[in-house]
């Protein structure tokens, strides 16, 4: 049995594709994932099983949300101890404890690549944002009272791309990491 991590892009976001917790678990445990728990009310799902094919494992859970709740929602199946190598490779300047840098994990949904992401929103803008490429993700960060300001901010939920990604804080990147 491999751990695995699930996260669910766009539920529970302003109203919108409200998917309960508890549900979403019962939903797990009905496709025989072990182990099943869930962080925060954003869609993040840690759960193991014996199935090691990523693709049919994204598969299960989409068709399982899409019967069960109703909603088309793209998933993001990484295992846990490839999400824990990515945050090792971390850049130095994010995740730090600065309360005035925003730190997020940009993942990207296959088949979108970071040439897909890049080429679409374009540069960050200097001084206020900073990414690195690193595997299917990408590490984003910014200045908090600035972020209206960014180039990245808007495009990252209003561009053809943004149905390809799904954006996970530094804090609770770690905390799924250590579930």
């Amino acid at each position: 049995m491999k751990r695995y991590v699930a996260l669910l892009r766009g539920i529970n976001v302003g109203g919108k594709n409200k998917i309960p917790m508890a549900e979403l678990k019962k939903g797990f445990e009905k496709l025989d994932f072990e182990e099943v728990k869930t962080y925060l009310n954003s869609g993040n799902v840690i759960f193991s099983s014996g199935n090691e094919e990523i693709e049919k494992l994204t598969k299960q859970i989409e068709t399982m949300i899409k019967e069960q709740f109703g909603f088309d929602i793209p998933v993001f199946v990484i295992p846990q101890k490839r999400l824990e190598e990515i945050l090792l490779n971390a850049p130095e300047w994010w995740g730090d404890d600065n309360k005035e840098i925003y730190d997020n994990l940009i993942f990207m949904i296959p088949p979108a690549t970071f040439s897909d992401v890049f080429h679409e929103i374009g540069e960050p803008k200097e001084g206020l944002e900073k990414i690195q490429n690193y595997k299917e993700t990408i590490f984003w960060s910014f200045r908090l009272k600035e972020y209206q300001k960014t180039n990245w901010w808007p495009k990252t939920a209003s561009t053809t791309i943004s149905d390809k990604l799904t954006i996970r804080t530094a804090n609770t990147t770690r905390k799924i990491v250590n579930m």
